[in-house]
């Protein structure tokens, strides 16, 4: 599979709006502010425009991000797809546990507190096998799915989660995912405890759902992470689990070395 560079996409998407299509609200989503400056200074690591654009973001796509957490880049999508798109934030249940019920405050904490920024999100709660997604199939564009793959492999949902996203993806609808990238040969108890995936493993799950990897992108790599940290990926910023042990260290290295995938719903 041949890999595609942001900026070949990039160049792309600029092309396809060539013809009165509407454009993405970039600054306003980036820099507005809805946004804290922490959050704003975390775009360098995560490089969100240069992912959302590598996904094929389109600003009239109705959008599933799968367990949001906090809403970090939720800040950024809902007013990209709010005047004409749709976003659905498919989120713990409030009686999963006590972390569920925490973020999920949280989460609609923060849509509170600006309902003209967060009017396009639709919140659902998201947790197969027991509770799949209340979604019609075949109605969504895009799901995205950010940093999640070791929470459903330490859960056994893996396989669930990625058939519930399957069923509601239209037929062409793309599955985005960004993952902390764990090397080759790792076993699944290792993937669980650091939160680290290889790659090939990512792949073969969503292929094993029905998905075609469709491209991949060096977007959020970080050669300098080692991966290989006793607290696992948060050792690193922006969690930094060991506290002023190393600090510097650990701040140098920066955020973990991810993985950026594109899957297409045949």
């Amino acid at each position: 599979m041949k890999q595609i560079t942001w900026i070949a996409v990039a160049l792309m998407s600029s092309l396809a709006f060539a013809d009165g299509h509407k454009e993405l609200a970039w600054d306003a989503a980036l820099t507005g502010e809805h946004r804290s400056e922490g959050n704003k200074a975390r775009d360098a690591a995560r490089r969100p425009q240069e992912t959302l654009t590598f996904f094929g973001l389109t600003p009239d796509m109705t959008v599933l991000e799968v367990s949001p957490g906090g809403g970090w880049y939720s800040e950024i999508l809902a007013p990209l797809l709010k005047d004409h798109g749709r976003m659905i934030a498919g989120h713990a249940s409030p009686n999963s546990s006590a972390y569920g019920r925490r973020s999920l405050g949280g989460y609609l904490q923060k849509l509170g507190a600006d309902n003209d920024v967060y009017s396009a999100v639709d919140v659902r709660v998201m947790q197969p096998p027991a509770m799949p997604l209340n979604v019609e199939a075949g109605t969504v564009d895009m799901a995205l799915v950010f940093r999640n793959v070791h929470s459903w492999l330490r859960a056994g949902s893996a396989d669930a989660s990625l058939a519930d996203i399957f069923r509601v993806l239209k037929s062409g609808g793309t599955l985005g995912v960004v993952q902390h990238r764990g090397t080759d040969g790792m076993g699944l108890d290792q993937m669980k405890r650091t939160a680290y995936v290889p790659e090939a493993k990512v792949i073969a799950l969503a292929e094993a759902a029905g998905f075609v990897l469709d491209g991949r992108s060096d977007i959020n790599a970080n050669p300098k992470d080692t991966k290989d940290y006793p607290g696992g990926v948060w050792t690193l910023p922006p969690s930094f689990r060991e506290g002023d042990n190393d600090r510097e260290k650990y701040a140098a290295i920066g955020e973990s070395d991810r993985m950026t995938l594109r899957f297409k719903k045949p």
